[in-house]
């Protein structure tokens, strides 16, 4: 019995350079029982994560191939060519190859949407979610609000489409000690709302010189170069700020989670439909105070253990920033709220996926 895990070229499973989907497989495998069963596909990187099952896959020109459907041929390659016949197959945020891959194998497909599926090659059309909905054994979405934008418009075989919610990992026993520490983690791309995060930050810290404001992202997650114009505008208005602000560029999970285990505050500012919120995940797994829009799959998480905020804008943001610095019990309530009440566990949603997994195992063999 075998599970071949496809990730999205862009995606880099590597110690140092791992973004949420990435961080996501790595968080399911710490727990899973079928560990020794499981392969993951994707580009070669210099130090992956669980190295004795990645199988890392040098891209070349000369293979007339877009990126991801290269991926998708070597591992059905690889994966065909074994004498074990007992196999599943996995893609993550990749609908456009389900045709492909489906038509090259006898194996159950599971998809796994990260991302709206309406704005997604292979998916935007009823058309195509239907065709995604029959060439599968199951479909996960990251969120009730994925799972909602699967399937508007469709009525059939709603039974095969479930909601796995993103796991992380809880690497403290106990409530951490908390600094005076305000952050932001996450892409500098505008619907991240980091120039938001950068203004209010910009108009309050004079005044509450104690406290430290942090920076923690890039353009691209995984990159430590910036070559974007907005990044660099954001970068430039952010160190322009004082000393208490710090900007730290991209960062591994190890730094983050150190960062999340000492801060106070994080703002999440997210001006799109964010499918899940991986940060928010993490955040109350550390004992944050949340402030966050109130958008996509983020309340899901959040629910009433932070500070949601409604079509958020500068004002707002400003607000709510002031009121957890001034109020201590407050800020104090929340974080103990987000330490209580967190339940979204790597080990959980691993266990919830090995179950889905035997299922499907026993429904086809």
């Amino acid at each position: 019995m075998k599970i071949n895990i496809l990730l999205p070229y862009k995606e880099k499973f590597d110690e140092n350079k791992a973004s949420s989907v990435s961080i996501t497989v790595r968080n399911n495998l710490l727990h899973t029982n079928y560990l020794n069963q499981i392969k993951i596909f994707g580009q070669d990187v210099d130090n992956p994560l669980f190295k004795d099952n990645f199988v890392g896959l040098t891209y070349s020109i000369l293979s007339l191939k877009g990126k991801n459907k290269f991926l998708a041929q070597e591992m059905l390659k690889i994966i065909n060519k074994d004498i074990d016949k007992k196999q599943l197959i996995e893609i993550h945020n990749r609908p456009h190859l389900i045709d492909l891959i489906s038509n090259n194998n006898k194996f159950p497909i599971s998809m796994f949407f990260h991302n709206d599926p309406q704005t997604m090659k292979g998916s935007k059309s009823i058309n195509e979610r239907e065709n995604i909905l029959d060439k599968c054994a199951a479909i996960f979405c990251v969120s009730e609000y994925i799972k909602k934008k699967f399937l508007e418009g469709i009525k059939s075989d709603l039974n095969k489409i479930h909601v796995l919610y993103n796991g992380v990992q809880r690497k403290i026993q106990k409530f951490p000690k908390k600094n005076k520490e305000i952050l932001f983690v996450g892409r500098l791309v505008p619907e991240k709302g980091v120039d938001l995060y950068v203004d209010a930050v910009k108009s309050i810290s004079s005044y509450y010189p104690e406290w430290s404001f942090g920076l923690i992202g890039s353009f691209k997650l995984g990159e430590t170069k910036i070559n974007n114009n907005f990044a660099n505008m954001v970068i430039k208005n952010f160190n322009k700020i004082g000393c208490n602000a710090k900007f730290y560029g991209f960062k591994n999970q190890a730094f983050v989670e150190k960062k999340m285990q000492s801060a106070s505050i994080i703002v999440i500012p997210s001006l799109w439909q964010e499918p899940f919120g991986l940060v928010a995940a993490e955040a109350m797994s550390n004992g944050i105070a949340i402030i966050a829009s109130k958008v996509g799959g983020i309340p899901e998480i959040v629910k009433n253990n932070g500070v949601l905020i409604e079509h958020l804008n500068l004002i707002k943001l400003q607000k709510h920033i002031l009121e957890l610095i001034n109020n201590k019990k407050l800020r104090e309530n929340f974080q103990k709220k987000t330490w209580k009440n967190f339940v979204l566990s790597s080990n959980n949603s691993s266990q919830k996926l090995d179950q889905f997994r035997k299922k499907i195992f026993k429904n086809y063999y």
